[in-house]
């Protein structure tokens, strides 16, 4: 369908944007990108995402700051830098348009690193360092109930092809297996799935905790060579190779939330590391079996 085609060339540009947020970008170049004509770009680009280029690139730069005031020590000027803003008070005072709000007082309110929670219960008590013989890296010892082990360890590039959802997601079962059905449905017929050497993976482009829940990004992938050819709504991509937190989980669809809370709001604080500044995602060793799904959440990492 026509329809397929344009998201997927779309998507394209969006990737490339992600990938490269605190680069410069002209007109020319992500029109390069999408195959569409200079002249037509931003009206097409605009009528498949609801903005025009260069306030997406500006929304994402926003919501990437702010994540990265929540979850790292950074100074506000390092992060402006990051995320692609040349001078500290353009970043303020695009922040504060965006959010209401200082990054100043964003960074004291929300930041993860300072919080504390008195309420929890003795299952997700803060969780002790030790030093596993066989592998000869570090691990971690939890009380977090349906958390089955968690290390810091490098991982390589993960090719992978995707369909991507935009709006929410969260605890919308059903869409997942709706955005997994269509993928399986697409793969079978063009061989990728022929030799059942294949894991499923679901990547989270946005941090839900600031990011216009109406535009957020997900994306369901299946492993793929990387040279495996794609069309319509279906891309291809490359998981990031390195550092990352893989906590493993056995949970139900209803429990992944609490998982993710706890690794963000628990296990961070207490580690050592924060949040480094790539994507995050769920990666599935195996098929959930009745309800039940065994899954490493992946979150890549560098020392505060």
């Amino acid at each position: 369908m026509i329809d397929n085609e344009y998201k997927h060339r779309i998507n394209k540009v969006i990737d490339h944007i992600e990938k490269n947020l605190d680069n410069d970008f002209t007109l020319d170049e992500l029109a390069k990108i999408s195959n569409f004509s200079k002249f037509h770009f931003s009206r097409i680009f605009q009528d498949v995402t609801g903005e025009t280029p260069f306030k997406l690139i500006l929304r994402l730069r926003l919501e990437r700051a702010a994540s990265l005031l929540s979850n790292g020590n950074d100074s506000i000027s390092d992060i402006a830098l990051k995320c692609g803003f040349k001078s500290l008070p353009v970043f303020s005072k695009n922040f504060k348009s965006h959010f209401n709000e200082s990054a100043t007082s964003f960074k004291k309110k929300n930041s993860n690193l300072n919080k504390v929670n008195s309420t929890q219960d003795k299952n997700n008590e803060t969780p002790s360092v030790y030093i596993c013989n066989q592998t000869k890296s570090i691990k971690w010892k939890v009380a977090m109930k349906n958390n089955e082990s968690i290390e810091v360890k490098e991982l390589p590039d993960i090719p992978v092809i995707y369909l991507r959802h935009i709006g929410p997601y969260q605890g919308d079962a059903e869409l997942f297996e709706r955005l997994f059905s269509k993928l399986f449905a697409w793969a079978g017929p063009k061989g990728v799935l022929d030799n059942g050497d294949f894991q499923t993976a679901i990547v989270y482009h946005d941090d839900v905790n600031v990011a216009d829940k109406s535009k957020l990004r997900t994306s369901v992938c299946l492993t793929a060579p990387e040279n495996t050819k794609v069309d319509g709504e279906i891309g291809k991509m490359v998981l990031e190779k390195g550092k990352y937190v893989v906590a493993r989980f056995t949970v139900k669809a209803e429990e992944f939330q609490q998982a993710w809370d706890w690794l963000m709001g628990k296990w961070f604080p207490a580690s050592g590391y924060q949040p480094d500044d790539k994507a995050c995602y769920e990666l599935y060793p195996e098929e959930p079996e009745n309800g039940v799904f065994k899954v490493d959440l992946c979150v890549p990492v560098r020392k505060l």
